[in-house]
């Protein structure tokens, strides 16, 4: 069930560089009210927009850099926004790795009501 928010619209970053998934869950996001910036790639939110965020989804197997790579540098660069890493397939390691970055791991595919309920408390 999507809940909209009464307060300002929060801003959420998906990136991911599969244009399906991206662009499911940036409709998702925008139903339930958020402002959504999509990126098919990591490096341009990287240079420019994370400060601005309130949270991040973020895909694990990308061209280039993992999203693990990414939330190693957004931490190394003082960002404490809530993080979603999302991945097809998920290991012990990936999962300890991203939780002692701070980030939530969720398995594609995605479920709906987790994702949003996830968003939901981090922008709160």
């Amino acid at each position: 069930m999507i809940e909209r928010l009464d307060e300002r619209a929060r801003v959420v970053a998906v990136v991911d560089d599969d244009d399906a998934v991206r662009d499911a869950i940036r409709f998702l996001l925008e139903m339930a009210s958020y402002t959504v910036r999509a990126y098919d790639s990591p490096l341009p939110m990287l240079e420019n927009g994370w400060r601005t965020l309130d949270c991040l989804v973020v895909d694990q197997h990308m061209p280039g850099i993992t999203g693990i790579e990414v939330l190693v540098r957004l931490r190394g660069e003082g960002a404490s926004l809530p993080v979603v890493l999302i991945t097809g397939s998920i290991s012990p390691d990936l999962e300890r790795r991203a939780t002692e970055l701070g980030a939530q791991v969720m398995v594609k595919p995605l479920v709906e009501d987790d994702l949003l309920a996830f968003v939901r408390e981090a922008t709160r």
